[in-house]
Formats: structure tokens, C-alpha cells, sequence
């Protein structure tokens, strides 16, 4: 975990965020068919969430701020990718909006950090901020019932491939303790998490029940 890093010179944070938002704004709006899940309206969720909780944790703000903007550009280069496949990517884009090398690197490193499927309990305040933003966005009431029909075609999934990864990927989480970081966020949202994950449990073992099979098979075609 990284405690000291060079960050955005503070004369030209709002210029470097800025370029980098209408830089993302452009690509999700350009490939908005590609991005039915990841694109803007989540972009800006998490990246209001994340600079929140940054302010709350005493991480650096600005940084944050343009690795929540950036954190999903790997579904730019492949479906249902890791974070890691947009590395090259992402580079690209903070090099061209003008944010230094060694502080690009810790942007890209801090979103690796963050990624529901690896994370640890111990990862950099950063990382805490942007993944408690991610990780609310997926806890939300409102996400299985609006956007979860996004995600699979976003990513050419099945419902069933959806459910383990949700389950696979975010129940250890959940249970050892750490599915937020924030004491606040854990108390204010944990009872969506915990309502969410068992949704999924329960879509889980409902699409191994043969009658549900032939019924999703039907409304399907």
C-alpha cells in the first residue's frame, strides 16, 4: 500500500480534470452502444461517490478524482475484462490530458488496487475511495432491476455467468468485513449489500431449477 506519491500540480488540477472528463465523456459517448453499464451515467456516479468519500479518508482528491474517471476504459478494449486490459489506454489518455508519468502510473496502480474481483482489506486510501464508489454503485437497490440487463449484453454474459461472478466475486468480501472501507458507508449501506448479495444467491440456485431454465429460455426468444 502506497502512502506517499507525487500528486496533480494543484495550479493545473482543474485543467487536467477537466481535459480528462471530456476525454472519457467523448469515448463513452462515441461507443455509448458498447458501454450500456460502464458508461457515463456510471462514470459520474462513482466519480461524485469516490471524491466524497476521498474528502472523508483524507486521500488526494484530484487523483481520485481522474482514476474514477478512467477506472473502466479497459471495456473500451475487451468485454468483461479485468482492469488491467485498459492500462495502455488509460496511459494514453491521462499522457494526452497532460497529467506526469509517475503520477499516471499511481492512477493506473490505484485502479488495479481497487478492483472488487482482488482487492484486499489493506489497500491505499485512494484505492479505498474509488472502490467504496464502485462498490455502491453495484450495492444499489436500483441496479439489478435497471441496469443489470445492461451489464449482459454490455459484456456477453448469461444470467447465470453474471450470478457466479457476482457471488464468486463479492461474498468473501462481504463476510470477511471489508465490502466497504468507510466506517459511514459500511454503516449507511451495508443493508443494500447484504439485500443484493442474497438476490443474486437466490438467482444463483433459481437457474439451476430446470422449469426456470425453460422459462428464461422462453422469454428469451
Amino acid at each position: 500500500m502506497r502512502t506517499q506519491e507525487r500528486t496533480i500540480d494543484q495550479t493545473i488540477v482543474d485543467t487536467v480534470v477537466g481535459a480528462v472528463e471530456r476525454r472519457v465523456h467523448r469515448l463513452c459517448r462515441e461507443y455509448a452502444e458498447r458501454l450500456q453499464f460502464h458508461g457515463w451515467h456510471h462514470v459520474g456516479f462513482v466519480r461524485a461517490k469516490a471524491v466524497g468519500f476521498a474528502a472523508h479518508n483524507g486521500a488526494d482528491r484530484s487523483v481520485v478524482e481522474v482514476a474514477a474517471l478512467v477506472h473502466d476504459v479497459n471495456y473500451l478494449v475487451r468485454r468483461n475484462s479485468p482492469a488491467a486490459a485498459g492500462r495502455s489506454l488509460r496511459l494514453e489518455i491521462l499522457a494526452e490530458c497532460g497529467v506526469p508519468a509517475d503520477v499516471a502510473r499511481w492512477i493506473d496502480e490505484i485502479v488495479d488496487e481497487a478492483e472488487m474481483a482482488t482487492r484486499g482489506r489493506d489497500i491505499s486510501l485512494e484505492a479505498q475511495a474509488l472502490s467504496d464508489a464502485d462498490t455502491l454503485f453495484k450495492a444499489l437497490p436500483v441496479t439489478p432491476v435497471v441496469l443489470a440487463h445492461r451489464y449482459l449484453r454490455e459484456n456477453g454474459l448469461s444470467l447465470r455467468e453474471l450470478a457466479d461472478k457476482i457471488v464468486g466475486e463479492q461474498c468473501d468480501v462481504h463476510d470477511e468485513g471489508y465490502y466497504f472501507y468507510n466506517p459511514e458507508a459500511a454503516a449507511t449501506y451495508s443493508r443494500w449489500a447484504t439485500a443484493n448479495l442474497q438476490l443474486w444467491q437466490c438467482i444463483k440456485e433459481a437457474v439451476d431449477d430446470p422449469t426456470v431454465v425453460e422459462l428464461l429460455d422462453a422469454v428469451a426468444s
